[in-house]
């Protein structure tokens, strides 16, 4: 068994040369599902965590199951106005021009240690601004984890001070 056998490929999307690697036949796979929790949880399992932190939207689905079977505390980064007490917030880059994250404020404490999660590391920008995120409440971040990386992006090197693990590498876009 292989994650990326879980995984669909949509050709040109969302633009033309784009391989698009769409994780939700995964999620909504049980085999798949388990397998990438096991896998995911097995690179986390000895760092000693105290919270899971899920990156909107995709991130939250495995790190609620990461959380869960750690036997930790979920917390979610969200969009921009999503949160509704006072939030920390980080800009990042796209294609053209920024969006931002944000994070409760009191969502970690001074000196917790945290794994952060998301579906797929691709340019590391929204992965970047999250750690940002995580160090500003004050938490130490363990691992950060992904489904899929795409090296072609150069994510990875953005985010090289970190332990950073993927199951699953497809090389171009």
């Amino acid at each position: 068994m292989n994650v990326s056998d879980y995984i669909r490929t949509i050709p040109d999307f969302p633009k033309p040369g784009i391989q698009f690697r769409d994780v939700t036949t995964l999620f909504g796979n049980p085999h798949g599902l388990r397998y990438a929790a096991n896998e995911l949880i097995m690179l986390a399992r000895d760092k000693g965590i105290d919270k899971v932190a899920g990156i909107d939207a995709r991130g939250f689905i495995m790190g609620g199951i990461l959380a869960q079977a750690l036997g930790v505390g979920f917390v979610p980064i969200r969009k921009k106005g999503k949160l509704p007490y006072h939030v920390h917030r980080a800009e990042y880059a796209l294609e053209y021009g920024t969006d931002s994250i944000e994070i409760h404020q009191d969502a970690i404490e001074k000196g917790e240690k945290v794994l952060l999660h998301d579906d797929l590391l691709a340019t590391g920008g929204t992965a970047l601004a999250a750690t940002r995120l995580i160090e500003q409440c004050g938490g130490e971040i363990m691992q950060i984890s992904f489904i899929v990386e795409l090296p072609a992006l150069k994510g990875r090197e953005k985010l090289s001070s970190y332990d950073v693990r993927s199951l699953i590498v497809f090389e171009g876009e």
